[in-house]
């Protein structure tokens, strides 16, 4: 198996590789900056006092956590890539019961790319509505920092907060073009991973016994390789291809494996649920003065308390099972299965083929789902045992999930760029991408 340092040295001499790779630091970079560029009307210096004594967990702190801290920053990033995401779940879900949506869909890269452009519209009109919340909330908790008159803040925090938004999605779109990995994953990644170190220092200087800590991050080490064993984890159904005589040459006779995921759905659910769980505070922050809202809205932005926990569980499964449906269709596998001459064995092909195939996906996706959903929801119980939220936070929930998925993802695009230049990747036995000798 070869060293880290020598895959490293690997993808140093691939010239497009490292070109990808420089431009996606680049783009994180400007990402990383931009978050701290402050909404006009606002004094930096007032709102970081204010901030200093308010409560920054529960769902907003969540959401902070997301964008890199613009949330409590007033940056205009504050609203990061969520109302994207939003808008792309909205596509989804009216693709399963819309047919015009549909035919587009099944369109190819014609039909992906009308979706695209209406996503994009749908971004802004959604954005224009949570920067409008997003500025009440901001004046209602600190409006002490606003140094402008109202009106004018309200006008150039709408403008400010959609016009960042739209960049955010327009620097994803570029890493996604041009550099590497999915790029509206890995901003919403790099944003969590600036607030580890911190995280990870406040629990080491909050605890009084290094041997609590120790525990700690024994379990936090746990708990990820379990996130990574399930992630990785496939189904292997045999496929056998008939032999073909072709001139003078045989063709098939070999047994191979279709694998089916566990998680077949990677990140994607939990990110899905995360954006929905934002739309009943969104809401409440309209209604200031409604009990019932401020009731949502509350039992909904506790992300350590029991009704946030239970509707958040309900949601990743839900998601789970969707985005599967969508990402994997077993009708068109056992279509290129018959047309490729091959078959599982026991199973005709056609029909029973594609309900076989169903019926293996429905049953992994079982387990892989309730895991998301237990996963998403293991930060309330790493708080309840004593860890800080801060750092229970990377317990599970969609930090862990977001990390684990999109590092796996990135390591397997770069190790296809390495193994179509007969460069070794991280990892020789297979675990990332599966690679058997």
């Amino acid at each position: 198996m070869p060293s880290v340092a020598e895959s490293l040295r690997n993808i140093w001499r691939i010239h497009e590789l490292r070109q990808r790779i420089l431009f996606t630091l680049g783009i994180l970079i400007v990402y990383r900056l931009g978050s701290y560029i402050t909404l006009p009307g606002i004094d930096a210096g007032i709102l970081e006092q204010i901030n200093a004594q308010n409560d920054q967990g529960g769902l907003f702190g969540l959401f902070n956590l997301f964008v890199g801290g613009a949330f409590f920053r007033a940056g205009v990033f504050a609203l990061g890539i969520m109302p994207y995401i939003t808008a792309s779940i909205i596509f989804q879900l009216l693709g399963a019961v819309m047919p015009a949506i549909q035919k587009l869909q099944r369109e190819g890269d014609e039909g992906r790319r009308k979706i695209t452009q209406w996503t994009r519209y749908a971004t802004v009109i959604i954005t224009g509505f949570q920067s409008v919340g997003y500025a009440i909330n901001l004046k209602a908790t600190s409006g002490a920092a606003i140094v402008v008159p109202d009106w004018l803040f309200f006008a150039s925090a709408v403008i400010s907060l959609t016009a960042g938004t739209v960049f955010v999605m327009w620097l994803g779109e570029r890493i996604t073009e041009k550099g590497i990995g999915n790029g509206i994953s890995l901003i919403i990644m790099i944003g969590i991973i600036a607030f580890l170190p911190a995280s990870l220092f406040n629990e080491i200087t909050g605890k009084a016994n290094l041997f609590v800590f120790l525990i700690e991050i024994g379990a936090l080490f746990l708990v990820t390789m379990f996130v990574v064993l399930v992630t990785q984890g496939t189904r292997r159904i045999p496929v056998q291809y008939a032999k073909r005589v072709v001139g003078r040459k045989v063709y098939g006779g070999t047994t191979q494996y279709l694998p089916l995921r566990v998680n077949a759905a990677g990140v994607m659910p939990i990110i899905f649920a995360q954006s929905i769980m934002f739309i009943p505070s969104t809401f409440a922050s309209f209604f200031p003065d409604s009990t019932f809202w401020q009731g949502v809205g509350t039992a909904t932005t506790n992300i350590f308390g029991f009704w946030y926990s239970l509707i958040f569980f309900i949601i990743c499964v839900f998601f789970t099972y969707f985005y599967t449906a969508i990402a994997v269709n077993p009708q068109e596998m056992a279509d290129t299965m018959r047309r490729q001459g091959g078959f599982i064995p026991g199973v005709r092909p056609g029909r029973q083929t594609s309900e076989f195939i169903d019926t293996i996906l429905t049953r992994i996706t079982f387990p892989g789902a309730l895991f998301i959903g237990f996963v998403a929801i293991l930060p309330a119980f790493a708080a309840y045992f004593g860890v800080l939220p801060g750092f229970a936070q990377f317990f599970g929930g969609t930090s862990l999930l977001i990390l684990v998925g999109v590092t796996l993802d990135t390591l397997q695009q770069i190790e296809s760029h390495l193994l179509m230049r007969h460069y070794d990747g991280f990892m020789k036995t297979g675990r990332v991408r599966s690679r058997r000798r």
